[in-house]
């Protein structure tokens, strides 16, 4: 997908902008969830399992998602998604297979990106998973994109 990185910001401001008007139907985070994940997963052909992952009572609990069936609890500390949790910062992994400690919810997944979610007092709350069948699907474009998009959702 890094071959039309003009193209691919672009998709992501118009995204970002539809769930704009969206989320002005909804304060209520789990129902912004789902239609993000729904706008994400449909108009990205790069993405193959897009969700979010909330943080209770310890864990990561699987939240709204699309895509082949998930992995229900993530109880960490290993994974791409705690990797997000713990270091406050977009994870992008062009190769999970090569990831130390990868979570394989799916065999299908070859690249994967992992943005945290933050609630309006700053701390995290959740991240948002997506996972490509393709190796090295993920940019620094899907970075930018993908943080202006969950940063709506509080």
């Amino acid at each position: 997908m890094h071959d039309d990185r003009d193209g691919l910001a672009g998709r992501y401001r118009r995204i970002e902008a539809q769930l704009a008007e969206l989320f002005l139907k909804t304060d209520d985070p789990t129902a912004r969830m789902a239609t993000a994940v729904a706008v994400l997963h449909h108009k990205m052909p790069h993405f193959f399992w897009t969700g979010f992952y909330r943080v209770i009572d310890g864990a990561l609990v699987v939240g709204p998602y699309q895509g082949p069936v998930a992995c229900a609890v993530l109880r960490g500390p290993e994974g791409v998604c705690w990797a997000g949790v713990r270091g406050g910062a977009t994870v992008v992994v062009p190769d999970v297979h090569a990831y130390p400690g990868h979570v394989a919810c799916d065999a299908r997944s070859r690249s994967e990106i992992v943005v945290p979610v933050r609630d309006a007092g700053g701390d995290i709350v959740a991240v948002l998973d997506v996972d490509s069948e393709r190796p090295d699907a993920f940019g620094e474009v899907d970075r930018e994109g993908l943080e202006r998009i969950v940063a709506l959702l509080f």
